[in-house]
């Protein structure tokens, strides 16, 4: 139920409750979501050390699933870190991971304002000169923890968004999360409806929010490198740059829970790409990717599956038995 089509290719998707969503089977969930919203007022420094513990907690828990893939992805990409940098990486990871929902709650049930006063724009003149100029902008993200931020701090001071976005199984997770993507307006696209809806909106003047790094499949990417070894990558941002007339802009935002500061990095749009090939198209969003995260390891999403496609004869990382 929670994957319905966008109901308007022109509005996006808007998530919408069903009572289904009360049933006993999603109790614990909407118990989750409560509790998670009262973190939203406790005092900022009680509430990420609460949260930073609570997390490493559960990573520890986590060892034969989201920890063994991050710790399998951090030594396929960084083969010269110790294994002790690597599970303190890990741990890092998982602490910044409830704090990033936390100040999701913060943004809808509190307003910008508190968010605000904590966060640092990088290089923000990039994207005020190119609204000057009134060009379409297509923010590149690489999949942090805090990557739905930026995009609702834009749109609640008047910035037309748009992004595209999977489906969580859980469908009430799904519903809250989704929900509280579109608080401040924006259109979300799932990419069950296709990549033609997001084209449209970024036509219509609004600011796209593009995630490069997951895992498409052999069929329509290209395997370059990815920090020490090498990715499966869909060149995508090349054909969107053309068809929506775009700037390519990487960004990516940061969470430091040990000074309460978000901070959001802009790089300068990617001209270079423009009438290049695939190839080199892919390798060029995997530069800006590294250039983006290798500062801050712990604020990327080392849990996904991002080396799932090898070239042949070359077994899955995850499947296999002699890695954790």
């Amino acid at each position: 139920m929670n994957k319905e089509q966008d109901t308007d290719s022109k509005l996006g998707y808007i998530p919408s409750f069903h009572l289904i969503y009360l049933y006993p089977q999603y109790w614990g969930m909407w118990v989750g979501a409560l509790l998670l919203a009262g973190t939203a007022y406790l005092p900022i420094k009680l509430r990420d050390l609460l949260l930073a513990k609570m997390g490493k907690l559960i990573g520890k828990l986590a060892k034969g699933g989201s920890r063994r893939r991050a710790k399998i992805n951090l030594l396929y990409c960084f083969p010269e870190l110790t294994e002790q940098q690597r599970e303190k990486y890990v741990d890092e990871m998982f602490a910044v991971a409830p704090q990033s929902f936390a100040i999701l709650a913060e943004l809808v049930l509190r307003g910008v304002d508190k968010t605000l006063t904590r966060t640092h724009w990088h290089n923000e003149q990039i994207i005020e000169q190119l609204k000057e100029q009134q060009r379409n902008i297509i923010f590149m993200v690489p999949h942090g923890w805090v990557v739905d931020i930026p995009a609702m701090l834009l749109a609640a001071r008047g910035q037309k968004m748009a992004a595209m976005f999977h489906h969580q199984k859980d469908p009430v997770a799904d519903y809250l999360w989704n929900k509280a993507r579109h608080h401040f307006g924006g259109r979300l696209h799932s990419r069950e409806a296709g990549i033609k809806p997001f084209i449209a909106s970024v036509r219509q003047g609004y600011w796209g929010f593009y995630l490069p790094d997951q895992d498409h499949g052999e069929e329509h990417s290209e395997f370059v490198d990815f920090f020490a070894t090498y990715k499966a990558t869909l060149p995508a941002v090349g054909r969107l740059m053309k068809v929506c007339k775009a700037e390519i802009v990487p960004l990516f935002p940061v969470y430091d829970y040990k000074t309460h500061q978000l901070h959001i990095y802009i790089r300068e749009p990617m001209v270079d790409i423009a009438g290049q090939s695939n190839h080199y198209i892919a390798r060029r969003m995997n530069e800006e990717l590294e250039y983006l995260v290798k500062p801050y390891l712990a604020q990327y999403t080392w849990i996904l599956k991002l080396l799932k496609t090898r070239k042949a004869g070359e077994i899955e990382p995850y499947c296999r038995d002699d890695l954790y």
